[in-house]
């Protein structure tokens, strides 16, 4: 009771002073983070053997990152996608970006840790290879930021959390079956996991949202109930992954593309749930994970720093300047996309799954301990560069002529 109470005194505190936070570097995820650490120091007993479980914390954890994968894909809208300097930059980072990343994510865990094997090599580099928006909304909706900087960014976070989880559950799989053969193990994978995953995902999100755009033209919803009608469909996609075992991260995710043809405004409600009850799924997360990594403060050892560090950095910062090669974008602006990819929500319930699966790989602590130190990091390297980072930004970016990369407007694909 103290854990929740605890919580949900922050959430009130943090309503009360949430708009003058937002002129400071203090961000959500710091002060939940905090939070967490401070309930663990001051019960530092109660606290210590604090166990994780599918129908407890986990659960909840794993339902945040549900709605935010539905809510991701529900508010992309692919239309705007038509258009060759919206799609360019996103596909580069998602594509070229993203498996560099976990490519050279794991070769660096294998440098720095010595006895790590390939797969566990990859389970980290996939758990961290998802990039947050959360923890970086002030550049999203800073009007100091070029739009097409800001929405690839956008478009990254939102997507990438989605396209990870097929890579670490894959990798996971050939950790837990690496006694059946490869061949048998993917093909299992491809079909349980991505399989039934996807055919959940596309059943649940075109019937739900045909049927929700159905009642929304006959006016029989109450517009009140249209964002808790569409809320209600990425949770029975937990349910129907559960009974099937697949993975319920690509059903919501699926589901979250699949309900924009039956339901067009679905993206605008999916985000005005995300706006509000679904960043109390948001800050609980942040709010265990602080409290989990003051529980392993003792365990941590300057290796985890390093990589975190490395992460960070150059697993970063590296194959975003190569998947940019060609763009024509300046140094700043490559620079400024490479840092600001922080680690986060996505991040910590990957790694909360992962350790679910008890796949007891002699690496699991290091895994554990490096994801962790990680985001922490993330979140207040982050946090606190975010502000003088847009303003060092904006300076260097000041002297572009109309015609430069940054400030192009939208242009059709095939021009007439």
């Amino acid at each position: 009771m103290k854990f929740f109470a605890f919580y949900l005194l922050t959430v009130f505190f943090y309503s009360l002073v949430s708009r003058r936070l937002e002129r400071t570097l203090f961000t959500a995820p710091i002060l939940f983070t905090l939070a967490g650490m401070c309930l663990f120091i001051g019960f530092p007993v109660q606290y210590a053997q604090l166990e994780l479980s599918r129908d407890g914390l986990l659960l909840i954890a794993e339902i945040g990152l549900v709605l935010t994968l539905f809510t991701d894909a529900a508010h992309l809208n692919l239309k705007s996608l038509r258009f060759k300097t919206n799609r360019d930059l996103p596909v580069r980072l998602l594509t070229t970006g993203m498996l560099l990343t976990i490519v050279l994510g794991s070769a660096v865990a294998m440098l720095v840790f010595g006895r790590f094997t390939w797969l566990e090599a990859g389970i980290l580099a996939a758990i961290l290879a998802p990039t947050d928006a959360g923890l970086g909304v002030v550049i999203v909706n800073s009007p100091l930021v070029p739009v097409r900087i800001r929405e690839a960014l956008n478009i990254e976070a939102g997507l990438n959390d989605g396209l990870s989880v097929p890579f670490l559950m894959c990798f996971t799989a050939l950790a837990l079956y690496s006694h059946e053969g490869v061949t048998t193990v993917l093909t299992r994978f491809l079909i349980e996991q991505i399989g039934y995953g996807s055919l959940i995902g596309s059943g649940i999100g075109l019937a739900g949202g045909f049927l929700l755009g159905l009642a929304c033209r006959k006016q029989w919803m109450a517009k009140p109930m249209q964002q808790l009608g569409l809320v209600a469909l990425p949770l029975l996609c937990v349910l129907a992954s559960e009974a099937t075992e697949a993975s319920m991260f690509i059903a919501a995710y699926v589901a979250g593309f699949a309900v924009q043809a039956g339901f067009s405004e679905a993206g605008r409600h999916s985000v005005e749930f995300t706006e509000t009850w679904g960043q109390l799924f948001d800050f609980f997360v942040f709010f265990l994970f602080g409290l989990l990594f003051a529980r392993s403060g003792q365990d941590f050892a300057a290796v985890h720093m390093i990589y975190g560090l490395l992460s960070l950095t150059v697993v970063r910062m590296l194959p975003v300047a190569l998947a940019l090669i060609g763009s024509g974008l300046s140094r700043s602006t490559v620079l400024f996309m490479g840092w600001f990819g922080p680690r986060g929500l996505a991040s910590i319930v990957l790694g909360l799954v992962y350790l679910e699966q008890h796949a007891n790989l002699p690496g699991d602590s290091d895994i554990r301990l490096s994801v962790m130190m990680t985001v922490l990091l993330s979140i207040f390297l982050h946090g606190f560069s975010v502000l003088p980072g847009i303003r060092r930004y904006t300076l260097k970016i000041a002297s572009l002529n109309s015609g430069a990369p940054e400030l192009q407007q939208n242009e059709p694909e095939n021009p007439a």
